[in-house]
């Protein structure tokens, strides 16, 4: 997995943001948050990294990369990224849900109750989900489904992601260049590693769609 980072990931984010700076940091956030793997613990914790760096310029401006100016292009963007969510999820709505959920894991009670949480709870519910891996990025659609009304979902959405985006960031201050050792220290456990999420994947796949293989008793079959 961290091989992977090495490799993909690590490579795309310099030369994005060796070649339109702050405007990269904005593109890779965009696309993070519009549902596509690309995630905003790598994101922004590599700008970071570059705010303390000496010898990185940022293209753009031709100057040191700032902290403040990327945690503003960072929130800005996942504002942007999420609307476009938003708009997916009230354009498409609960009737491609019904079709096509269970190819993406998502059982009809799930989304009876998505929408019977934002009818109740729709603020805080858009503010916390930015603060929760994984969710933050398909929440967006959700609330588009449930028809949050859009300026309560930006406004709260935006308040959400900026503890997110500074949090971030400035996880990258610190770890700064250091990843080099942290990397050579975790390489040996790479393969460990990345066995261990795939079975957790497998195991997570096979449980939401109802332990296929396994034979259930009269009761349970009824249930």
């Amino acid at each position: 997995m961290f091989a992977i980072i090495d490799t993909a990931v690590i490579p795309f984010l310099n030369s994005l943001y060796g070649a339109v700076g702050y405007l990269g940091v904005f593109i890779a956030m965009v696309i993070e948050s519009t549902l596509l793997p690309l995630p905003s613990e790598l994101i922004l914790p590599y700008a970071g990294f570059l705010v303390v760096d000496p010898n990185a310029v940022e293209p753009l401006t031709h100057g040191p990369w700032n902290f403040w100016v990327v945690v503003v292009i960072g929130t800005a963007a996942n504002t942007t990224g999420s609307i476009f969510g938003y708009y997916l999820g009230a354009k498409l709505g609960r009737p491609f849900l019904d079709r096509w959920g269970r190819f993406f894991l998502i059982r009809k009670h799930e989304i009876d109750q998505a929408e019977t949480f934002f009818a109740r709870w729709g603020s805080p519910t858009a503010f916390f989900s930015r603060l929760l891996p994984g969710v933050r990025s398909v929440i967006s659609f959700i609330a588009g489904v449930a028809h949050m009304p859009v300026g309560r979902f930006i406004v709260y959405s935006t308040l959400g992601a900026i503890p997110w985006t500074i949090a971030l960031v400035y996880a990258g201050t610190v770890l700064g260049s250091n990843w080099t050792q942290i990397r050579d220290t975790l390489r040996p456990f790479d393969t460990l590693i990345l066995v261990a999420c795939l079975a957790a994947v497998v195991a997570f796949v096979w449980w939401r769609l109802g332990h296929p293989g396994v034979r259930r008793g009269p009761s349970e079959a009824q249930g």
